[in-house]
């Protein structure tokens, strides 16, 4: 009879903040995870009985605390009050819709050890219509530097030496990751790495649309690119007609298709995904503008009770700040040695 195996020296941060108890959709998961991953913290910042709820629940299998930071985009607060928490150096941040395996997480962790930030690819498991509407996006940018999943992992240490990251922006994945790098931390992106993701109700997806069209304005060049679909588009069906517009979408199919098959992409992604690559650029194509108007009119995109103006911070003011950061940490550093 084989040992069980140990459990892994890491931190695993999932953050939450649920109107209703999620108890059947992440129990099971986070006593699997409990068993496999030596420090699982839950940094809830739901309602009091929906924590207590939770806490009844989880709190024998992980660590189940309240965030002990206040930010305008409410996932940072609890990001980093899980960091600072943890009682390792390699942690892993995920959605409570992420599923990770126990090899995922062994490749996650090995990849923090040669790099101080890890961009994994998620997939929708199961595959209702609009995870497939949704997964074309993915096959696209992989083909673009990579898709922006629903989990990171990060070194503790670097994260906090530069005074963590911002929670006043929209795209706070991309602000993570940024600030890591400008921190002078090395980023990997293994797009062969799939971690399961649960789709949201085809309500909430709907609801996303502009949204995740404003987290664009971060990356000016590709925000331009997508403003371009839509005029391009009619440019297009003048000129062309309705053949040069069939023929732009099947080439946007192949070009999703290329994605779908990099990196061993056909082994975790549907052959009809490619198919809905049209779908979605069409959608880009209506809720960037849509996204534009909200920035400039309307002062930024709704998240919960507030408007955020800004998706990420300025590469170079962020560079600036984090630089400051690291600074005074030398400083403080080299005073207490010298103390």
């Amino acid at each position: 009879m084989s040992l069980p195996r140990a459990p892994f020296h890491a931190s695993y941060v999932l953050p939450i903040a649920a109107a209703t108890p999620q108890l059947r959709a992440l129990t099971g998961y986070l006593k699997r995870l409990g068993r496999v991953m030596e420090d699982v913290i839950v940094v809830d910042g739901s309602p009091g009985e929906v924590f207590d709820a939770h806490a009844r629940a989880w709190s024998g299998a992980v660590r189940h605390i309240r965030p002990a930071y206040r930010t305008t985009n409410g996932k940072v607060g609890g990001v980093m009050t899980g960091v600072r928490a943890a009682r390792h150096e390699h942690v892993i941040v995920a959605d409570d819709d992420v599923r990770y395996r126990r090899a995922q997480l062994a490749r996650m962790l090995a990849l923090l050890h040669t790099h101080e930030v890890v961009r994994p690819q998620n997939i929708f498991r199961p595959l209702p219509w609009h995870a497939r509407w949704d997964t074309a996006r993915s096959l696209l940018n992989r083909l673009a530097g990579g898709d922006w999943p629903g989990t990171l992992g990060v070194r503790r240490s670097i994260l906090l030496d530069a005074g963590g990251y911002s929670g006043d922006v929209l795209f706070e994945n991309l602000e993570m990751v940024r600030t890591v790098r400008a921190a002078g931390g090395r980023e990997a992106v293994p797009l062969d790495l799939f971690v399961e993701r649960r789709p949201p109700p085809a309500r909430h997806f709907l609801s996303q649309r502009v949204r995740q069209a404003y987290d664009e304005w971060a990356r000016p060049a590709r925000f331009a690119a997508q403003l371009a679909l839509l005029p391009g588009g009619l440019l297009l069906s003048l000129v062309g007609g309705p053949f040069a517009l069939g023929a732009a979408a099947a080439g946007s199919v192949a070009v999703a298709e290329l994605g779908r098959r990099k990196a061993g992409g056909r082994t975790a992604f549907a052959p009809s995904s490619a198919f809905w690559a049209p779908v979605w650029l069409a959608e880009r194509a209506v809720t960037s503008w849509m996204a534009l108007g909200t920035g400039l009119f309307l002062g930024g995109v709704r998240y919960r009770t507030t408007r955020l103006r800004h998706a990420a911070t300025p590469r170079a003011r962020l560079e600036q700040k984090v630089q400051t950061a690291l600074e005074n940490q030398r400083l403080e550093t080299s005073g207490t040695s010298a103390a």
